[in-house]
């Protein structure tokens, strides 16, 4: 019986590789070898768009009836006084298009010399990504680069996408094109990979060329010798609260502190067991493609992923995740006694502001 998904995975690391080159390229180019003003980010809106781009277009080739829900659109490229930021994105997406065709490319996907793109078709390219979303069909998520902060510092960041049937995340890929070969705390100068996971088939980690893979699992682990994966920033999730759990599961390893997906991909090869992320406004929403690629990940690597209430991710509903509060993700030994530490400090937070 032949695996489902196979073209679609192919597809998928295709992409998530041309887009892990280019936003590498950019880096390099632009981050490390410009003078920014502080604040600038400049590179990274010329990486968000360019990689959405790339992505798309092959998308659009192999799946061209597929609808994309991605988090740019090119209103603002297509106005007067962007023509220097249009011509570095076409300079840049048919740089990573043209290259040659690497393991598991092929040619029909518009992959490869002689497959340059017009400005207008990767401005349509980009603006694929405007679906709303739904339950019901087919559809791609993307987040282009998910870690802005951690590409402008030369730290963590993920390209990601992920594909969704019926609201149900059935593939998902993170591209990581900083994160260590061997674990988070590596020193290993090797660095990049790409983490894939099909539902029902597992999960792998990938070279960059995609010339080596290695099944990825959660290893199981006693609450004592737990870590948290978490967020850098705090405006991102609330760090105190994380605190918190720690110190209700006898937690004392100090925390990973990541940006972007790639904390799902760490979580999936066991580099931290827990991932946390409460949200500092209760009434965020999050996005759909800052999860899909991760839940799947964690769950093919042997975890469970929810909400602070236990429910699970609804990736059906639109954009968002609409109700589901924070997410409380970990190996499935262990996630149960997780989740009972975030309720009880979520009960202590609640009786505090009452």
């Amino acid at each position: 019986m032949a695996l489902q998904y196979t073209t679609e995975k192919q597809v998928a690391i295709a992409a998530v590789r041309r887009a892990c080159a280019l936003t590498s390229s950019v880096f390099n180019k632009l981050v490390k070898s410009e003078t920014l003003t502080k604040g600038d980010k400049s590179p990274v809106t010329i990486a968000d768009y360019s990689a959405q781009a790339v992505v798309n277009t092959i998308l659009g080739r192999a799946f061209p009836v597929d609808p994309i829900v991605g988090e740019e659109d090119a209103a603002d490229l297509r106005q007067e006084g962007a023509e220097n930021l249009r011509n570095r994105i076409v300079d840049l997406c048919n740089e990573a298009l043209t290259a040659d065709l690497g393991l598991g490319d092929r040619a029909e996907w518009g992959l490869g010399p002689g497959q340059e793109r017009t400005l207008d078709e990767l401005l349509d390219a980009i603006d694929r990504g405007n679906d709303q979303g739904g339950p019901v069909g087919r559809r791609w998520t993307l987040d282009p680069i998910d870690g802005t902060k951690g590409f402008l510092r030369g730290g963590q960041y993920a390209i990601c996408l992920a594909l969704i049937v019926d609201g149900d995340v059935k593939l998902g890929v993170i591209g990581c094109p900083n994160l260590p070969v061997g674990d988070a705390e590596s020193e290993d100068s090797q660095r990049g990979g790409i983490f894939t996971a099909v539902k029902g088939q597992g999960a792998e980690q990938i070279s960059i060329s995609g010339a080596k893979s290695t099944p990825v699992m959660i290893p199981s682990m006693e609450p004592g010798m737990l870590n948290l994966l978490e967020s850098v920033e705090a405006a991102h999730a609330d760090l105190a609260f994380n605190q918190q759990v720690s110190n209700s599961l006898g937690i004392t390893r100090p925390p990973t502190r990541m940006d972007s997906q790639a904390k799902y991909a760490c979580l999936a090869r066991g580099d931290g067991v827990v991932y946390l992320r409460m949200p500092i406004n209760a009434l965020y929403q999050e996005k759909i493609w800052d999860h899909a690629s991760g839940a799947v990940l964690v769950q093919e690597a042997g975890g469970v992923i929810t909400d602070a209430l236990g429910q699970p991710l609804n990736f059906g509903l639109g954009r968002t995740l609409g109700k589901n509060q924070g997410i409380v993700a970990a190996g499935k030994d262990v996630h149960g006694q997780v989740l009972a530490a975030v309720q009880r400090a979520r009960s202590k937070a609640s009786e505090a502001t009452q």
